[in-house]
């Protein structure tokens, strides 16, 4: 099974022909290319020359024996009463759509709407967002990945949009599945008050039709700490036996970063290495 990592720290920090570099040698097979920043002054998504940078991204990845299996679009996909954001974020949510074509990315995660009052009301809306993005993902020949979120409320996590398995589940089967699937996020799955039992009962709730991507990282239940399995809370061989339990076999995909912002950039490519070895440590009963 290939092992991925998000590029947001990296990239940063090195540079993208640098940090792709970095992460060739620390031992990943891919990489999930983080398309967070919505600054007109620095974002890809809104430089003129975006395709011509992501085939130069996708031709440098490859000349390292990487590829991009996975991409995450700008967020939130939705500001209330912000009708000028939504116009423009929509816009950067498409264009990172485009880009992760190009890269040759199979996948890219795209967050539900958390607003709404009501649970009926929320799918509506959520549906209706993703019907909008479908010609797009015919277009550009990418699959969206749903994610499963939470929100704070009173100093604690709280359920947002597919923090139940029940939630999650109906969301995956109301949507095409040769264009969608779910990103199980196993922290924010382990949240305490989020909405889910433990990652564990997600994953056996999706099943390895639904679940064909993830977000690995570790926290202690109470924060979205984004870190390295082993490092906090988390039950990691219960979780691996339920991924191999459902016969999971997608890409695993780490989104860690916290892990390696943690160390001076002198540091970095040494992270990235225990990053990848634990990788490997935890994929070795699902190959």
């Amino acid at each position: 099974m290939e092992i991925s990592t998000q590029t947001d720290v990296m990239f940063r920090r090195f540079g993208e022909a640098e940090a792709i570099k970095i992460f060739a040698e620390a031992g990943w097979d891919a990489l999930d290319y983080s398309m967070f920043d919505i600054n007109p002054a620095t974002s890809v998504l809104t430089r003129g020359d975006f395709r011509e940078y992501a085939r130069l991204l996708r031709e440098t990845a490859e000349k390292h024996g990487l590829r991009f299996n996975q991409a995450h679009a700008p967020f939130p996909s939705y500001r209330h009463d912000n009708e000028e954001y939504n116009a423009t974020i929509f816009e950067l949510i498409v264009r990172s759509m485009e880009i992760a074509g190009i890269l040759g990315a199979e996948t890219i995660i795209v967050h539900p709407i958390t607003h709404g009052q009501t649970y009926d009301e929320r799918k509506a809306i959520n549906m209706a967002f993703y019907s909008r993005l479908l010609p797009y993902c015919e277009k550009f020949g990418v699959t969206i990945a749903v994610e499963n979120m939470f929100s704070w409320g009173d100093g604690h996590a709280m359920p947002a949009v597919c923090s139940t398995e029940a939630e999650f589940v109906d969301y995956i089967d109301s949507l095409d599945p040769q264009y969608f699937c779910a990103c199980l996020d196993i922290g924010h799955a382990e949240l305490r008050g989020a909405g889910a039992f433990s990652a564990v009962s997600m994953i056996r709730a999706l099943g390895g039709k639904r679940l064909r991507a993830l977000h690995v990282h570790d926290n202690d239940r109470f924060s979205d700490l984004h870190t390295l399995p082993f490092t906090r809370s988390l039950r990691w061989k219960e979780i691996v036996g339920a991924l191999a339990e459902i016969g999971y076999s997608g890409v695993f995909t780490f989104e860690a970063d916290n892990f390696i912002a943690g160390f001076p950039p002198e540091l970095s490519a040494e992270a990235s290495k225990l990053m990848a070895a634990v990788g490997r440590y935890l994929v070795r009963d699902l190959i």
